[in-house]
């Protein structure tokens, strides 16, 4: 059976637990336990599940109302990388087509033409990670206004958030030395190679991924190269997922959070997306198998098995479509969902807290080709 999302290695990491957490008895918000506030060093930042707060779809002209960032850059990225900073900006690829490193720049000081430029580096580079960063320092507000400049923020059905603060989705995994223990009881590896929330109508672009606190080594993430991985396809496969289109739905997550009492911002959602996507700016073709795709619409279980089987293990598995971002204090990670998968490492046994904030702006609805994209636009 083709490999799915785990759903999930994260419940501990971003879903309420029932066993541990508490609630407060006036206002029914759910928090983590008092023990967690002492234990992190960025208290604000600790998740919290209410239960009052509802959101209904989103509206159907949103798509009409977004314009990526990057088609307004510098194609030279100037405003980004200014050529009379050159000695004091370093930037490093990662691989020769995905993934770079850049230090001495601090995102939290970028003006408007900067942040389109930095639509662009990351939508060319899949993603790009930042080091020395002091958005975590900034606060929430300014964090969500940040945020807000690359599209409208997506609210997450069920995971935790600041208290106030919908718009960012938390992973928070405690301070338990038994954490390790039990991810590996019943299982030999954890993978949860995925694109963000693809189960919405407008699933994210440009994404922000800011480190809180975490072990001093461990945590990594991995990346994989959903452009590359469409290229490498022979021209017969590519014209087979022609047209073709996945299920991607919520309905697994949704339900393990009910299991450890969560909340349901609002009902699971299911929603159809091409298997092969157009970037807006790049106009590239990416696959777009996420692992939150049930089957493939119209196909019957075994046909879609062995399509899905087929790609999951040629994105999932090729190390050679892939990089490794580690995790230093004050490291930001940006990223493209509509090019690239990611799935954490979970390998620290130290017991050690790893706490983190998304920044999720909604981009296009999912296309397969250049002409789909300007009939959205008119």
């Amino acid at each position: 059976m083709a490999s799915r999302i785990s759903v999930y290695t994260a419940p501990s990491a971003t879903h309420f637990r029932k066993s541990e957490d508490r609630i407060d008895e006036k206002s029914g918000l759910k928090k983590v336990s008092e023990k967690e506030y002492r234990t992190v060093d960025y208290p604000q930042w600790l998740p919290t599940w209410d239960p009052n707060e509802k959101y209904d779809s989103y509206p159907d002209d949103l798509n009409r109302a977004f314009s990526d960032r990057g088609l307004l850059a510098d194609e030279q990225l100037r405003n980004l990388f200014p050529p009379e900073k050159a000695d004091e900006v370093k930037v490093k690829k990662l691989s020769p087509k995905l993934g770079s490193e850049v230090r001495g720049l601090q995102l939290s000081q970028l003006d408007d033409a900067a942040k389109n430029d930095l639509a662009l580096f990351v939508a060319q580079r899949g993603v790009v990670v930042f080091r020395d960063q002091d958005l975590k320092d900034k606060g929430l507000e300014f964090n969500r206004q940040f945020g807000s400049y690359f599209g409208p923020l997506h609210i997450h059905p069920s995971s935790g958030a600041p208290e106030g603060y919908p718009q960012f989705h938390i992973v928070y995994r405690r301070k338990d030395p038994t954490e390790y223990e039990k991810t590996f009881k019943d299982r030999l590896t954890v993978k949860g190679w995925h694109s963000d929330v693809t189960y919405e109508k407008y699933p994210p672009g440009t994404t922000f991924f800011t480190l809180l606190q975490g072990p001093e080594t461990g945590g990594d993430t991995i990346f994989s190269d959903t452009v590359e991985a469409y290229k490498r396809l022979s021209p017969t496969f590519q014209k087979i997922l022609s047209g073709l289109k996945g299920v991607h739905s919520s309905e697994l997550q949704a339900q393990a959070s009910r299991r450890e009492g969560g909340i349901e911002r609002r009902p699971p959602s299911t929603v159809l997306h091409p298997l092969v996507r157009t970037h807006p700016v790049t106009k590239e073709k990416a696959l777009f198998v996420p692992g939150f795709i049930e089957k493939i619409d119209g196909l019957k279980h075994e046909e879609s098995e062995a399509i899905l089987n087929v790609l999951f293990d040629h994105v999932n598995n090729s190390h050679d479509l892939q990089i490794r971002a580690n995790w230093e204090p004050g490291t930001v990670a940006v990223w493209d969902n509509r090019r690239v998968l990611h799935d954490a490492t979970l390998d620290w046994d130290s017991g050690s807290v790893r706490h983190c904030y998304r920044i999720t702006p909604m981009a296009e609805r999912p296309v397969e080709n250049e002409d789909e994209l300007e009939e959205w636009n008119r």
